[in-house]
């Protein structure tokens, strides 16, 4: 199974990093549609696209509107957007209203219920949680045969989840600020690079991968790296288009 990571930033776009979207492009399978989400048709294995938003923020949304060419073009058979109602109500209320975009694309609108809950969606049943986040935001767990993939992001960590993750084989997990910027993290209600590690050694992670990380650090290591790995030793920081094989 491939995973490639098409937006690995947050808040806006850099020369670097686009904003929040992973990819499973044999599954058809988005997790969060920002900036990066432009890159989705050209690498899509699938004639069908299932889009699960975390929340509504715009980073996390507007490359929706990207997507009404390949729509158009018949690149896809159908494009599912799974969120909670307030999700998809502000994505179509104030992304699709004819003022900022006139032509809504066809996609199927999926409501997932408050409670954490399960749904099929091919091969895959995708699993969700609640998020502490201003605004809300929700967690993710894919489950395929052999495989447990868990995406966390716009969350303080550790957060009340980490019973959902337990386990996972992959623990993708937003860290926007190194340990030094610990209270901007509480602020805003993202983590910090040492409080995603402990999470990760605490639910028994098999693999951490870091996204979201400050658009405004355009270093090679926005985080801190060594100092997450002498938590969590098995822990990268995803690039845009970085592509793994699980």
């Amino acid at each position: 199974m491939r995973l490639v990571f098409l937006g690995t930033g947050g808040y806006h776009p850099n020369e670097r990093r686009h904003t929040a979207c992973v990819l499973l492009p044999d599954l058809g399978i988005a997790l969060d549609a920002g900036t990066g989400f432009f890159r989705t048709s050209s690498l899509l294995n699938s004639k069908t696209l299932d889009v699960f938003l975390s929340h509504a923020h715009l980073d996390h949304i507007c490359g929706l509107t990207y997507f009404l060419v390949p729509v158009l073009k018949g690149q896809v058979d159908s494009v599912r957007i799974h969120g909670t109602a307030q999700t998809i109500a502000a994505v179509r209320t104030h992304l699709f209203s004819p003022e900022l975009f006139p032509v809504e694309p066809p996609f199927e609108w999926h409501i997932l219920p408050e409670t954490q809950s399960c749904t099929p969606t091919g091969d895959v049943n995708v699993f969700w949680c609640p998020l502490e986040h201003p605004g809300g935001s929700i967690g993710f767990k894919l489950q395929t045969p052999g495989l447990t993939i868990a995406y966390i992001t716009d969350t303080t960590a550790p957060g009340d989840y980490c019973e959902f993750v337990r386990g996972v084989d992959v623990l993708i997990h937003e860290c926007y600020f190194p340990d030094e910027q610990h209270d901007w993290a509480i602020k805003t209600g993202h983590s910090s690079a040492s409080c995603v590690a402990r999470l990760a050694a605490n639910a028994g992670a098999g693999r951490l991968i870091l996204v979201h990380a400050d658009p405004q650090n355009v270093s090679d290591d926005p985080v801190g790296l060594d100092g997450i790995r002498s938590i969590f030793p098995n822990t990268i920081l995803a690039e845009d288009l970085m592509e793994l094989i699980l």
